[in-house]
C-alpha cells in the first residue's frame, strides 16, 4: 500500500469533468484506489464516489493505492491533480 497527499488546484474543484478525467485515469490501473478527504474515503474510479466527496479548490486529499501496480497508479494520480486534471 501507498499514499501520498495532494492539494487540488482546479478553481472549480473536482466537479464532473475533472472527476470524470480523474476516474478514467484511475480506471487504467489494476490497484483499488480510494482517496481520504474529511472523514470520508472514496473510490477514485467511481464518478459519482469522486463527485459526493464535494471537493473544491485548495482541498487537501490523500490518495491511497492498493495491488500490483500502486507505486505507477499514485504516480499518475497525483501527475494529474497536479497538471490540472485537463482545466
Amino acid at each position: 500500500m501507498v499514499s501520498q497527499k495532494v492539494v487540488i488546484k482546479n478553481p472549480t474543484g473536482l466537479h464532473l469533468r475533472p472527476a470524470g478525467i480523474l476516474c478514467k485515469e484511475a480506471m487504467q490501473f489494476k490497484s483499488l484506489i480510494t482517496f481520504k478527504f474529511k472523514d470520508s474515503t472514496a473510490n477514485a474510479k467511481s464518478v459519482l464516489s469522486v463527485l459526493g466527496a464535494c471537493v473544491k479548490c485548495g482541498d487537501e486529499i490523500e490518495f491511497v493505492c492498493e495491488g500490483e501496480d500502486e507505486t505507477a497508479a499514485l504516480r499518475a494520480l497525483v501527475k494529474a491533480i497536479e497538471s490540472g486534471l485537463g482545466e
